[in-house]
């Protein structure tokens, strides 16, 4: 196991970040202790990962390469259909494993990263407890043998770099670039859900990272599904006051969802999209608000929870729901979709009723 006896004064580091973030809320001691001491760790990402849980995995790696851990694997469920995703996977040599090429269960320890709860929003079992959460989504009834949930922080991505610098784990080039850009990717370039927290992490991060590579990532071109998806989502749309709801119908790449979502946002004078589309069996949605009264995360799960699960930030949330809740449709089914947009487009704007008059 790794000497823990520096551990003390690395806390006293007097970095923008560790001057920021409450190091009270984590018990770093007994995380180390956790993970030093296992021979294999899964670290789970959630379904369809994106470059802040992407990112947090590979700085998770790097601490348990660091010591000693001699099977670590980044699994994921769903698939990685974001261009920007694609490409800092493959830009950055990042090994991911798909959770059907693995069980679980063969690992002394299983890590969840930028998610919590198994099965939301994960391809963990509903009934497993994992043993390391760290996370900064909203979410009740996490457990674990270590948990480090911090809702108020605004990426995981910010809390994995100040492990890194607990730890005095070595900031190598790729691995910095690939946590800022998660955190240009989860705050949209620190114009969403940006704490002080991030911007300090960024500072950590800045002076490791290759900016040419986060240019070429930001810069990675759509593929023609996201184009047509969100031209589908401008030609759907129905806004009602200051709300946008549309809809993509039966999509292949999830991934347009919110990027739909984030692109309506920009409309004159709407301040709340909410967007979805149907992927397999499952009617996924994304909602985004610039609106500081509405808490969209809230304003999903309450909708759908019961039926599915949803949930997440004041201004950014998302959602999935079973198709067989709403009804069946089949490819070309013209008539069943336009039940289902019907059925999907009243419960959300009775919803957003209060805001909704023009």
């Amino acid at each position: 196991m790794s000497d823990l006896s520096g551990l003390a004064d690395r806390f006293q580091s007097a970095t923008p970040l560790a001057t920021l973030i409450d190091d009270s809320e984590t018990d770093y001691r007994r995380f180390q202790e956790l993970v030093a001491s296992t021979d294999s760790l899964a670290i789970l990402c959630h379904d369809n990962p994106d470059p802040d849980t992407i990112a947090s995995a590979l700085a998770l790696e790097a601490i348990a390469n660091e010591w000693g851990v001699a099977t670590v694997d980044i699994v994921h469920g769903g698939t990685v259909t974001h261009q920007q995703n694609r490409a800092m996977i493959n830009v950055l040599d990042i090994g991911l494993k798909s959770i059907t090429q693995v069980t679980l269960s063969d690992y002394s320890l299983v890590a969840f990263v930028d998610h919590g709860i198994p099965g939301r929003n994960n391809s963990a079992p509903e009934d497993m407890t994992p043993d390391i959460v760290i996370d900064h989504h909203p979410a009740d009834e996490i457990e674990g043998q270590f948990v480090d949930h911090r809702p108020a922080v605004g990426a995981t991505v910010t809390l994995l770099t100040r492990y890194l610098e607990v730890y005095d784990i070595e900031l190598d080039e790729r691995l910095a670039t690939a946590l800022l850009f998660g955190l240009h990717r989860e705050t949209l370039d620190f114009n969403r859900g940006t704490t002080s927290t991030e911007h300090a992490a960024a500072c950590v991060l800045h002076p490791h990272a290759d900016h040419n590579t986060i240019e070429e990532l930001t810069n990675s071109v759509f593929t023609p599904e996201t184009i047509s998806g969100i031209g589908d989502a401008i030609a759907n749309r129905e806004v009602r006051g200051s709300c946008l709801v549309s809809s993509l119908g039966r999509i292949r790449e999830r991934d347009i969802i919110p990027q739909a979502a984030d692109y309506l946002l920009q409309l004159e004078g709407v301040s709340t999209t909410i967007v979805y589309g149907i992927v397999d069996d499952n009617i996924y949605l994304s909602g985004r608000t610039s609106n500081t009264q509405l808490h969209i995360g809230d304003l999903l799960k309450e909708t759908f929870d019961q039926v599915g699960s949803a949930g997440g930030h004041h201004d950014m949330a998302g959602g999935k729901v079973p198709l067989g809740f709403i009804g069946s449709v089949d490819d070309g089914d013209d008539v069943a979709m336009d039940l289902i947009d019907q059925s999907m487009n009243r419960q959300i704007f009775d919803a957003l009723h209060g805001w909704t008059e023009t």
